[in-house]
């Protein structure tokens, strides 16, 4: 049996100290908050998205970032094993859409408290309000961490599960990257991901709160379409957010740092170009001596009718009966391929995960061991692995924790 230090309280850090302490070593976790998974307490909205219910390949397809690196971990510990050990602990699951999965109750909690009592159970030491200064290495070798306060605790291994530096408030500012640099390992360049997008036009801020669901996005450099995506999306005062865009971030954010790309919604994806025009052309005749503001109400929400006014050219007090087919024609066009420009991506306190980390070529993707340091681990979004929304993520760092809980020698 051997002791293992475990820094950081999180989705990764608990697994592992569940699957250390399994194994019959001593398990301390070192968390620098007041209470366990803190982070894993507010994400899916503060459901929880546990895992993706979909095939291994579909799973390994939604990782961005060197989804190679994960095959041993997501075939060794699958998502139907995640779903399996939450039930074993008492955590009933349903799926949904997207195939997610969520704890029935739709309380985040109850994976947290599922945790705390598996880890008494196994009398696994969780050491609060405890914050790891730096992991102590000797000949290349772990022996031990040094708290904040100077006190120093000797260990035979060390798992860094810290996280990355999304949502700083939960605790995730980067520490386990210097832990990494301090034992010589590399660390790739990080942003945000998973994260909403600043747009040029002012009119957004007119659109702000306005949600539009079943429309296609499509985003494009002066060159080519980088990116198509079908679902919902949200305006908001600075920009976009919602679930397509979020999902488009991880995709086109290092596009975004060189360059603006153009974000065209099709408000009407249902419709042909064609098809449109027949209904326009309808609601008109419906209409035909109302003025043309008054005339296209039912084709959207409210909210985006002064904005499609404006960006529509046609006089807002002129006779539907007095339109061109041109003019016509124009408007079903900006239905059909509402532009905006995307000039940034929002900051790492909106991200819901961190794109980069240590470099997976230095770490065993069979065990997650350091290939420099002898008995260092690291363990889910503190590596340079991240993924799509739809608990992929999550599984990730099950996955991981999995592998470096059972590796322990």
């Amino acid at each position: 049996m051997s002791k293992v230090l475990i820094i950081g309280g999180g989705a990764a850090g608990m697994m592992a100290g569940v699957f250390a302490a399994r194994n019959g070593h001593e398990v301390h976790i070192l968390e620098k908050n007041e209470k366990l998974g803190k982070k894993l307490f507010i994400t899916g909205k503060g459901r929880c998205n546990i895992t993706n219910a979909a095939d291994i390949e579909t799973l390994l397809n939604a990782v961005i970032t060197n989804p190679k690196f994960l095959y041993s971990g997501f075939y060794s510990f699958t998502n139907d094993q995640v779903i399996d050990f939450f039930e074993e602990l008492g955590v009933k699951t349903k799926i949904e859409r997207g195939d997610r999965v969520f704890p029935s109750s739709d309380h985040s909690s109850d994976v947290i408290s599922a945790f705390s009592r598996e880890l008494r159970r196994l009398h696994a030491s969780v050491h609060l309000n405890t914050e790891v200064l730096k992991v102590l290495i000797d000949d290349h070798k772990v022996v031990g961490v040094e708290l904040k306060d100077g006190t120093k605790i000797k260990g035979d291994s060390c798992i860094v599960a810290t996280g990355g530096v999304s949502y700083a408030s939960t605790g995730s500012t980067g520490d386990g990257y210097r832990f990494a640099k301090e034992a010589g390992h590399s660390v790739t360049a990080l942003r945000p991901s998973l994260v909403p997008m600043e747009t040029k036009e002012p009119y957004v801020q007119e659109l702000q709160g306005l949600s539009l669901r079943n429309v296609n996005i499509t985003i494009s450099n002066a060159k080519k379409i980088v990116y198509k995506d079908f679902g919902e999306m949200l305006f908001t005062h600075y920009g976009v957010s919602g679930p397509l865009i979020i999902s488009a971030s991880s995709r086109i954010g290092d596009l975004l740092t060189k360059e603006n790309l153009t974000l065209s919604i099709d408000l009407k994806p249902a419709l042909s170009f064609e098809q449109l025009d027949a209904r326009v052309l309808r609601d008109f005749n419906e209409n035909i001596n109302k003025q043309f503001k008054n005339a296209i109400d039912k084709l959207f929400p409210a909210k985006l009718k002064p904005v499609l006014l404006e960006l529509s050219r046609i006089d807002p007090d002129k006779k539907v009966n007095e339109i061109s087919r041109e003019e016509r024609e124009r408007f079903v066009h900006l239905i059909k391929n509402f532009r905006l420009t995307l000039t940034g991506l929002r900051s790492f306190k909106e991200a819901i995960v961190t794109k980069g980390g240590i470099n997976v070529k230095e770490i065993d993707p069979g065990t997650m061991e350091s290939r420099l340091v002898e008995n260092l681990y690291f363990i889910g979004e503190v590596l340079d692995l991240d993924a799509l929304t739809g608990g992929f993520n999550l599984q990730i760092a099950w996955s991981t924790a999995y592998l470096a809980g059972n590796s322990i020698k």
